[in-house]
C-alpha cells in the first residue's frame, strides 16, 4: 500500500462483540454506557435489536475506559467526553488528576500511620493543664461533615490568614468541635482568630467572644494523619485524672497548613475541657 493512511480517518461498521474486542470493554459494560447515554452505539437494527458501532467511536471508549481506570465518576466522565472543546475537556482532566494527587498523598500518610502503629510503642503523652481567659475572635462559623474537614479548614484558614494579613493581627489561629462533629459525623466548627477586645466587626467574617475554660492540653505533632492517637491519649488521661466539663474541643494550630508545606512541621495543641486544674497530675 503506498501512500499510507491516518489511524481513524476511515472508519467501519462492527458488531457490539468485535467493539468490545477493539476497545477492551465488556459487552455488559457497552450495554451500561448505552443506558445512561454515556457511549451509544452508531445505529440498533430496528427488527433484531443489534448494536453496531463504528471505528471512528473506538478513541471515545478507550479515553472513558482510562478515566474510569482512574476511579473517575461517571458523571465527571461524562463532562470530559462531551466537552465542548479542548480547553474545557482538559479543564476537567486536570481537576481530577489534582484530586488524584492529593488523595495519593493522603494514602501514604494513612500507609506510613498504619507501620508506626505497628511498629512504634505508644509514648508517654506530656499534658499540660492550662487556664485559658475569655477572648474576642474573628471567626467562620458552619455545620461541616466531616469528610469535608480538610477542604473547609483551607479555605477558612486562608481567609483568617488574609485578614490578619490586612489587619497586623499576629495571634494563633485555632478551632472549636462541637460534640455532634465526632459523634455524628456533621457538626459545628467554628475556626477562630484572636483579637484585641476593642477590635470593630468587619466584613466577610463573625465576632465571637469565647468563654474562659480550663483545659487539658497536649502537642500533636506532625500530619493530621495520626490524629485519633493524640486525642485517644488525651481523652483517655482526662477520663482518668480529671473532671471533663462540656463545651467544645479547641485546636490551636501553631503550625499549620499556612506556615509550612511540610506536613511533619505541623504542631497543633489539643485542648479538652475540664472542671478544674487537678490538684495532682496521673
Amino acid at each position: 500500500m503506498t501512500g499510507g493512511w491516518k489511524l481513524w480517518d476511515m472508519t467501519a461498521s462492527v458488531t457490539i462483540g468485535e467493539f468490545s474486542r477493539l476497545t477492551h470493554l465488556s459487552v455488559k459494560t457497552l450495554h451500561h454506557y448505552h443506558e445512561i447515554g454515556l457511549l451509544a452505539p452508531a445505529r440498533i437494527d430496528p427488527s433484531s435489536g443489534y448494536r453496531r458501532y463504528e471505528t471512528r467511536q473506538v478513541p471515545t471508549a478507550q479515553l472513558i475506559r482510562r478515566l474510569r481506570e482512574m476511579q473517575m465518576p461517571l458523571a465527571q466522565v461524562r463532562a470530559v467526553v462531551e466537552a465542548p472543546d479542548l480547553e474545557s475537556r482538559d479543564e476537567a482532566l486536570r481537576l481530577h488528576l489534582d484530586q488524584m494527587e492529593r488523595e495519593l498523598v493522603r494514602t501514604r500518610d494513612v500507609v506510613a500511620s498504619l507501620r508506626s502503629m505497628l511498629t512504634l510503642p505508644v509514648t508517654n503523652l506530656q499534658v499540660e493543664y492550662r487556664f485559658v481567659p475569655a477572648f474576642r475572635a474573628y471567626s467562620v462559623t458552619d455545620r461541616v461533615d466531616r469528610s469535608r474537614i480538610e477542604q473547609w479548614c483551607g479555605t477558612t484558614f486562608a481567609l483568617l490568614g488574609e485578614i490578619a494579613a490586612i489587619h497586623g493581627i499576629t495571634a494563633t489561629p485555632g478551632a472549636t468541635y462541637g460534640d455532634e462533629f465526632f459523634t455524628e459525623d456533621v457538626g459545628e466548627v467554628v475556626g477562630f482568630l484572636p483579637v484585641a477586645p476593642d477590635q470593630p466587626a468587619i466584613e466577610r467574617v463573625g465576632l465571637v467572644d469565647l468563654p474562659a475554660a480550663y483545659f487539658a492540653v497536649a502537642v500533636h505533632n506532625g500530619p493530621f494523619t495520626d490524629f485519633d492517637r493524640t486525642y485517644g491519649a488525651l481523652g483517655s488521661h482526662v477520663a482518668e485524672y480529671c473532671e471533663v466539663a462540656p463545651g467544645p474541643i479547641r485546636e490551636i494550630y501553631v503550625v499549620g497548613p499556612g506556615d509550612t508545606t511540610d506536613p511533619t512541621g505541623f504542631r497543633t495543641e489539643i485542648c479538652w475541657p475540664i472542671q478544674r486544674i487537678p490538684a495532682t497530675k496521673g
